[in-house]
């Protein structure tokens, strides 16, 4: 499957060429008249300045419109405890951030609880996806492109894997992950459970204890240890469980029911979840369209340096994109690449 490219240049109306690219790549050719269409996003958490502009899912939605559907904003609630972890501060965080063009609604419920179990491929055996999301009739699966501290980077399969799945789901995914605590060298100081938003290592005789299966296995209580004694292990296997999860998403729909937008711009170390995503650490890219996410992620990760993803979180880019393949979702890991003239 091919992958329609415009490159980002600011001396043109890039609304105008986004549109270009959407008709060349036939994005909304999976839209027929009376399909209530979820378009997914991320809004970004409150405060993080790179995020997809809002005036990009407008025409997108103007788009959907036009072609005869019902668009309706989505996202799932975040597991861990910050500004979009229940529906009604997820829909405030949307408005703020500048979300008003069409309903925006919370995928997966109030409190992360409407969620379809479905069945699916790879390292996990099933899945929950978000309700709203198992019930649209189609999908525009719009992106942004950046870094990721656990996954080395976030595109189209994440946004399906993470994005789509309820707060079950996501503890499913992040839990494919190991967390060992080095007793010798932990010092009982309580620094990592301070640092959690669940307070969930225990202090046991003095030491740090990770006994509780709500634990996500994030980072937070590793960066926090002043000694090192707790260590993430077997981070790839994040990166097969979103291909997993993102397999059992696409197949509560029909085929050729989705469609993917993905903007490699403002390129951060960290993703859209966190108010400070640091740096911008690579150049502007443009924008990406194609029907397929093993494609499309695989043409971002095609024309920048990714090593220096791999090499600053220690895992694999392109395991996401080669395990997705591997299991059964459509596309190419050596896409072609159409660039709009």
């Amino acid at each position: 499957m091919s992958v329609h490219f415009v490159p980002w240049d600011t001396s043109l109306d890039m609304l105008k060429e986004a549109n270009r690219l959407y008709d060349e790549a036939g994005i909304f050719d999976c839209v027929e008249k009376g399909d209530l269409v979820a378009v997914k996003l991320h809004v970004g958490e409150l405060g993080n300045p790179y995020y997809v502009q809002p005036f990009f899912v407008h025409d997108i939605v103007r788009r959907v419109k036009e072609a005869g559907g019902k668009p309706f904003l989505t996202d799932s609630t975040t597991y861990y405890r910050a500004q979009r972890n229940n529906g009604y501060d997820y829909m405030i965080t949307a408005l703020m951030q500048g979300f008003s063009m069409a309903p925006f609604i919370v995928a997966d419920g109030l409190r992360g609880e409407n969620a379809k179990l479905v069945k699916t491929k790879g390292i996990l055996n099933e899945i929950e996806v978000a309700g709203v999301i198992a019930e649209a009739d189609a999908m525009i699966v719009v992106s942004h492109d950046k870094g990721h501290e656990l996954s080395g980077f976030g595109g189209a399969i994440k946004n399906l894997g993470m994005g789509c799945t309820s707060q079950a789901g996501k503890l499913r995914q992040h839990r494919a992950i190991g967390l060992e605590i080095d007793a010798e060298k932990c010092i009982g100081c309580g620094k990592c459970r301070e640092a959690c938003s669940m307070h969930l290592p225990e202090i046991i005789e003095g030491k740090a204890m990770n006994i509780s299966p709500l634990c996500m296995r994030c980072p937070i209580c590793s960066e926090a240890c002043p000694t090192g004694a707790i260590q993430l292990t077997n981070k790839n296997n994040l990166c097969k469980a979103l291909a997993s999860a993102a397999y059992g998403v696409l197949s509560t729909f029909k085929k050729g029911k989705v469609s993917y937008v993905s903007f490699a711009k403002d390129i951060t170390q960290y993703c859209d979840c966190l108010p400070n995503p640091g740096k911008v650490v690579m150049k502007d890219l443009g924008i990406f369209a194609s029907t397929s996410p093993v494609s499309i992620d695989a043409a971002f990760l095609s024309m920048v340096d990714y090593e220096l993803f791999n090499n600053a979180y220690n895992v694999d880019c392109m395991l996401q994109v080669h395990e997705a393949k591997s299991i059964g979702i459509d596309g190419e890991v050596k896409p072609k690449i159409n660039k709009l003239r």
